[in-house]
């Protein structure tokens, strides 16, 4: 496709880059990418595909916005409070880029609904904040053969990583990663989440989405990305298909 001037204006960062260019630019405007959850990740993740231009984004949430989102929420406001949040983040997307297409699921994400939202898109990411979401939606991208750019937080701790099993070995699963639902899972209400890290981890996740749906760059499949608020510190993890992780 031909950018239009105003797109060149807009873009003009990304066109200077010779991993991206005119060519690249084109392909992530007729690319699309599927948000689950906008919440501190959420929030993130779909301003930075929104402004770069990817084409076509799909949002996923159910809930309403709360006094206590707006610590890390940044897509909304005090005027959005008691709103739906995927209405209120389709408000903030048309003020960034309103040549975005949106997608919009004003639901819960399950086994029955999650592999017919999946196969619509060209890459996934995660946000949301529980287990059950989590391996319902790998399993998902697994089965549809969609990339998945999953990340979580809690407190100051952070990860991040691409899973891809359906090109086989050595590309895990989440499953691999995550073996089995946790006995005991505790919601960032009771161990809490600084602000900047969510917004970090989701626009982590919005450049791992863009070098997937581009094909540049060195995919974190097959590698968990490790960080520490507190200290500073990074580190990999390697991830082994068959439930063995090596440090």
């Amino acid at each position: 496709m031909e950018l239009t001037d105003d797109q060149r204006r807009r873009y003009a960062r990304h066109l200077v880059l010779l991993e991206i260019g005119e060519a690249g630019q084109a392909k992530l405007l007729s690319s699309s990418a599927l948000v689950i959850g906008a919440g501190g990740l959420g929030s993130a993740a779909i301003s930075y595909l929104a402004a770069a231009g990817v084409g076509r984004i799909g949002i996923c949430e159910h809930d309403r916005v709360d006094l206590s989102n707006l610590q890390r929420q940044v897509m909304y406001e005090m005027g959005d409070l008691g709103r739906l949040k995927i209405e209120a983040a389709a408000d903030r997307v048309n003020e960034l880029n309103p040549d975005i297409e949106l997608v919009l699921f004003p639901r819960r994400i399950h086994a029955d609904n999650a592999r017919e939202m999946v196969r619509e898109f060209d890459v996934v990411l995660d946000g949301s904040d529980n287990f059950a979401t989590r391996f319902v939606v790998a399993d998902s991208c697994a089965a549809e053969k969609k990339p998945l750019i999953s990340a979580a937080i809690s407190g100051f701790e952070a990860q991040l990583s691409t899973f891809k099993p359906y090109l086989g070995a050595p590309h895990p699963s989440y499953r691999d990663l995550v073996p089995e639902m946790p006995e005991r899972e505790v919601s960032c209400a009771q161990e809490g989440i600084i602000g900047p890290l969510a917004g970090m981890l989701g626009s982590m996740q919005a450049l791992e989405a863009m070098k997937e749906l581009l094909g540049i760059g060195q995919s974190l499949s097959g590698r968990l990305w490790c960080y520490d608020g507190l200290s500073g510190q990074a580190r990999i993890i390697k991830i082994i298909v068959n439930q063995q992780l090596v440090v």
